[in-house]
């Protein structure tokens, strides 16, 4: 019996590809940092989160942001925002 691994089939993505997936990358960066102010490490684990197609579970003390980052990257990425909030 053999095996194939489940990334056997994809094919790697082509150079203008990863250019243009950079380049994406790159300009929500800048635009959720215009909002965001000083929270660059955090604008940037959320984009490796969505590009890992991942999920973030955003914690905080009140004032941090945690909301206006979710809010900026679901405009910049044309997606819904949905808040869930518990204690």
């Amino acid at each position: 019996m053999s095996e194939t691994s489940p990334t056997a089939s994809v094919n790697p993505p082509s150079s203008a590809e990863l250019q243009w997936a950079g380049d994406f990358l790159q300009t929500l960066r800048r635009e959720i940092g215009q909002v965001l102010i000083g929270q660059q490490a955090v604008v940037d684990q959320a984009l490796i989160a969505l590009g890992a197609a991942g999920h973030v579970l955003v914690e905080g003390v009140p004032g941090l942001g945690k909301t206006l980052l979710v809010r900026a990257l679901a405009a910049c990425v044309n997606a819904r925002f949905g808040r869930i909030q518990f204690t």
